[in-house]
């Protein structure tokens, strides 16, 4: 896993270098430059769709166990911040927000079992998000050369979350833990298998609430719909053109492809090389799509540091109290 994350970031380092090289160090300096200030507009915006992704997770807890959504903001914020920031692949941040949750008091297969549907029920809506911008795409260009490759990924994509929402409604878990039970040729795996089925009750009580689903569904699409007003703000300020369409054009096929190569770290040269493509279909020069891109990066590192110095200390913070407790005995 190591090897192949240094390959994957080496490459997309190469990529990004190449991209930059070939549309001009100095001229795409130059129109990021022409944000100025607006940046930090940009990097402000984010936390209303930031804020709308807490809420659609939210929606899923049941009520005995919910935290309140001021937790899950910030939890939400340094699961994002990892995931777009820590060379890892891209699950890695909801790992870490499955983790907060269960620290601060929400059973251990509620935290799970929420992120795993929320991000289920992402992908479904994410993918409509692609079609909506595919149609916009064409409406307003004519080129359809992106609608076959498109659509493929989109329906590659589609079956493999069908395939997988419906082996969380069969029993997954349980499926593995009695898998591992009889390779181990132990009893003593036993507890794996229950603690399986308790995750798959779990799972399958989150889907058989229908408010809660729809809840973060509404609440998602809200987020994937407001995260259009970044793009749009980004292509103010660096005073490209900043029609809506163009916006919500961007942020639907970017998304799509920085989603694609979830296993390059922070999809490094791949979400470049979107912009660029994307970019020019809309009469957007090179310099100024990567410029764009590089918005979208000061946004990252802008939102996700502090995040990922919150983290550290949150963790610090619990590690000193178990040994100061661990000394009290």
């Amino acid at each position: 896993m190591r090897l192949a994350i240094c390959l994957l970031a080496f490459a997309g380092a190469a990529l990004f270098t190449a991209l930059l090289i070939h549309q001009g160090v100095r001229q795409v300096l130059d129109a990021f430059v022409r944000g100025g200030w607006g940046i930090l507009g940009v990097v402000v915006y984010h936390l209303v769709p930031l804020f709308l992704d807490a809420a659609a997770w939210w929606a899923l807890f049941p009520r005995v166990d919910r935290p309140s959504l001021h937790q899950l903001f910030w939890m939400r914020w340094i699961g994002e911040s990892v995931s777009a920031l820590v060379p890892s692949a891209a699950v890695g941040g909801d790992i870490v927000r499955a983790r907060l949750a269960a620290i601060h008091g929400v059973p251990l297969a509620v935290a799970a079992g929420t992120v795993l549907v929320d991000i289920t029920l992402g992908i479904f809506l994410q993918a409509g998000f692609t079609l909506l911008g595919l149609v916009l795409l064409v409406a307003a260009t004519g080129k359809d050369s992106l609608v076959g490759p498109t659509l493929v990924g989109i329906l590659i994509a589609l079956a493999a979350f069908a395939g997988f929402y419906f082996v969380q409604r069969l029993g997954i878990f349980s499926l593995l833990g009695r898998i591992v039970m009889r390779m181990a040729g132990s009893p003593d795996w036993q507890s794996l298998a229950q603690g399986g089925k308790t995750w798959d009750q779990v799972i399958r009580s989150l889907y058989a609430r229908r408010r809660g689903v729809m809840g973060c569904c509404v609440w998602t699409l809200s987020s994937l719909v407001v995260g259009s007003g970044e793009i749009w703000l980004a292509l103010w300020f660096l005073d490209l053109p900043d029609s809506v369409l163009n916006a919500v054009i961007l942020q639907s096929m970017v998304l799509t492809v920085r989603s694609a190569a979830f296993a390059v770290p922070a999809g490094l040269g791949v979400q470049e090389g979107g912009y660029l493509v994307i970019g020019n279909l809309l009469g957007i020069s090179g310099d100024g799509a990567f410029a764009l891109s590089l918005v979208w990066r000061a946004r990252e590192i802008g939102i996700g540091i502090p995040a990922l110095v919150t983290w550290q200390l949150l963790e610090a913070r619990r590690f000193w109290r178990r040994r100061l407790a661990a000394k009290a005995r």
